[in-house]
C-alpha cells in the first residue's frame, strides 16, 4: 500500500497535539494558502524546497507524497507540510516550513514532534531520513533534538539525518 494510503487512512486523533494540527491540503484555499499566503524570510527561501518544487513532486508521485496544512491551537493556518516517501530508499520524510509570522513560537518543533509520531505510527519499522541545507544549522538543531542522528550520507550536498 502506498504512503499516501496509508496517511489517508490514518484516524483524525493521530493528526494533532497540544500545540498544532496537520490537515491534508484539499481545497482551493488550502493550496493558495500553502502556495502564497504562507511566507518564509529572505534567507529562509534558499534553505527549503520552493512550494512548487514540493506540490509539482506531489502531483507526478501522489502515491508517495501527502500535502498538508499546518495549524495551530487556535486553528489559524501557520504552514506547510509535506509527508513523504524518502527518494531512493525505503524511508519516510518530509519538508516543512512555518510561516514567518509564526516563527519563534514553538510550532516548528512541535510539527516535527507531530510528523515523527505520524510516520511511526504508520510505518514503525521505516527510517525517518530528512535533508538539510549545511548552512541550516536551524534545522540541523531541531533534528538533533528529536533524536535524529547525522549520517555520512549526503542528499547533493544537504546533510542527511535518520531517526
Amino acid at each position: 500500500m502506498s504512503l499516501h494510503k496509508i496517511l489517508e487512512a490514518l484516524e483524525e486523533e493521530y493528526w494533532h497535539n497540544d500545540t498544532v494540527s496537520i490537515k491534508p491540503l484539499r481545497t482551493m484555499d488550502d493550496l493558495i494558502y500553502a502556495g502564497y499566503d504562507c511566507r518564509l524570510t529572505e534567507e529562509q527561501k534558499d534553505l527549503v524546497s520552493p512550494f512548487w518544487f514540493t506540490i509539482g513532486r506531489a502531483y507526478l508521485f501522489p502515491e508517495d507524497h501527502y500535502p498538508c496544512v499546518i495549524y495551530n491551537e487556535r486553528s489559524e493556518a501557520i504552514g506547510f507540510i509535506n509527508l513523504c516517501k524518502y527518494i531512493g530508499d525505503n524511508a519516510s520524510s518530509w519538508s516543512f516550513y512555518i510561516d514567518k509570522d509564526h516563527q519563534g513560537k514553538g510550532y516548528g518543533k512541535s510539527t516535527a514532534a507531530l510528523a515523527v509520531d505520524i510516520l511511526k505510527r504508520v510505518a514503525p519499522d521505516m527510517p525517518i531520513k530528512l535533508s538539510a541545507e549545511q548552512s541550516n544549522v536551524k534545522a540541523q538543531r531541531l533534528y538533533a533534538s528529536l533524536g535524529f542522528l547525522k549520517s555520512d550520507e549526503l542528499d547533493g550536498d544537504d546533510l542527511v539525518y535518520v531517526l
